[in-house]
């Protein structure tokens, strides 16, 4: 099971106004990433992980949002909890995905799975209000690409007679463990698909790919996945790292791997819903000796630009420039489900339906008065009384608040003075519209 455009959707659940309406989520600095973008911001070509610039320029009639990683976290509690209801065996992969194996279906007929499957599709709906696509086959591989195959909003149960024609006419990239580097080699010899993988002589796919994934990755293609669905102890950090087919020495192009790798170790960050404290940075020369080397913030962040700066900031303290380097990988370690705000530079609303921000009066850093409040974009606010509600945009003494949670229609928006004594920060917890001590389960949306 795997929530869509999860990160999108639960703002747009929480939010009604932009509902229907291309959504991006992520770190709004000059540098910030894509952490979620919803499917109406899909059609313009903006997607995860992009620079957040290029999907604004890419969609510019989208809402954008900073990350609220701890309402993510409490959607994704309450899905679980239904899951679990459910099923007896299950594996969260992250905030938005799980395993499930329910032993009930075991060598059940395709119409079974589909009703169940559908059933779960359902209830997740209305009790939680997000959507969730499900993939179902004889394997955890086949089921993680069935799901992927079904979305938007749908469910791909493969029957195991199946499953070799549906895998084998597959990009090899599709399957587990295949990144640019291994797709690299593989498309070198010309192997482009799954089948064509499969119908290798295992010798062959070991020399070229090692022993333990040239075998392993032979099996999955042969659609021999044994791999079970069980818990698996919370992971205490991320990483990402990659060996070159030649040594690199020179500097501009091991700081760019840097970069590459702390982008895809900040991906798995991002898909776990959580932040990191310390960065460390591995590396391996010619000679295989190997030497890591770490920084460490005084909170957790997932602003990437952040992150890799950091990364790169170790790579002259780990290696002399000139040294021969055979190997890089990035980990954030020190995981927090929570993080500073500040590190986010929230920008005008961009959507022309909604109160657009205005820039801040320009003047010496110390012309605010001390008690005046920095009302952000996206920040989730309360008052006294209109209740729970979030800023569409400030500047000039005032502040643009739309009134809405998950419980109520779209709500409207008020202005007020930045000072108003009626308005104050929010847990943004409040916007799922749930009771205090219902913190997300047990009754719906």
């Amino acid at each position: 099971m795997d929530m869509d455009a999860f990160f999108a959707s639960v703002e747009q659940l929480t939010r009604p106004t932009v509902r229907g309406r291309p959504v991006l989520v992520g770190g709004l600095g000059p540098r910030g990433t894509v952490a979620g973008a919803s499917y109406e911001a899909r059609e313009y070509g903006a997607k995860s992980a992009m620079p957040m610039a290029e999907a604004r320029r890419r969609c510019p009639v989208s809402v954008v949002l900073p990350p609220r990683f701890r309402v993510y976290q409490a959607v994704s509690r309450h899905v679980l909890g239904i899951v679990r209801e459910t099923s007896d065996v299950v594996q969260q992969v992250s905030v938005d995905e799980a395993f499930l194996e329910p032993t009930e279906l075991a060598g059940a007929p395709v119409q079974r799975v589909e009703e169940f499957a559908a059933s779960l599709r359902e209830r997740v709906q209305r009790e939680v209000g997000v959507v969730a696509s499900i993939g179902a086959g004889p394997g955890k591989q086949l089921a993680k690409i069935a799901s992927g195959l079904a979305k938007p909003d749908g469910m791909l149960v493969v029957p195991p007679e199946e499953q070799l024609e549906l895998l084998w006419a597959l990009p090899v990239r599709t399957m587990w463990g295949i990144g640019p580097v291994t797709e690299s080699k593989l498309h070198r010899i010309g192997v482009s698909t799954i089948g064509e993988l499969a119908a290798m002589h295992p010798q062959d796919v070991t020399s070229l790919l090692g022993q333990a994934i040239g075998t392993e990755l032979h099996r999955l293609a042969q659609g021999i996945d044994d791999h079970p669905v069980a818990e698996r102890a919370e992971a205490k950090q991320v990483s990402a790292e990659t060996t070159f087919d030649h040594d690199i020495t020179d500097r501009e192009t091991l700081l760019a791997e840097v970069v590459g790798q702390a982008e895809n170790a900040h991906r798995r960050l991002v898909a776990s819903g959580r932040a990191a404290r310390t960065v460390t940075l591995k590396v391996r020369d010619s000679d295989f000796t190997t030497i890591s080397r770490a920084e460490t913030f005084s909170s957790a962040t997932s602003d990437l630009h952040t992150l890799s700066a950091a990364a790169r900031r170790l790579l002259p303290i780990a290696v002399p420039p000139g040294t021969p380097v055979r190997l890089v990988g990035v980990s954030f370690s020190g995981l927090a489900t929570s993080e500073q705000e500040s590190l986010f530079d929230h920008p005008a609303d961009p959507d022309d339906d909604l109160p657009e921000a205005e820039p801040e009066a320009s003047g010496p850093a110390d012309a605010p008065p001390p008690s005046a409040r920095q009302w952000r974009a996206g920040d989730d606010v309360r008052h006294t009384e209109h209740g729970h509600g979030w800023v569409q945009g400030a500047g000039h003494g005032r502040v643009t608040v739309r009134f809405e949670t998950a419980a109520t229609e779209r709500g409207v928006a008020r202005t007020f003075s930045v000072d108003d004594p009626q308005l104050s920060t929010a847990d943004p917890l409040d916007s799922l519209g749930l009771e205090v001590d219902q913190p997300c389960g047990g009754g719906g949306r």
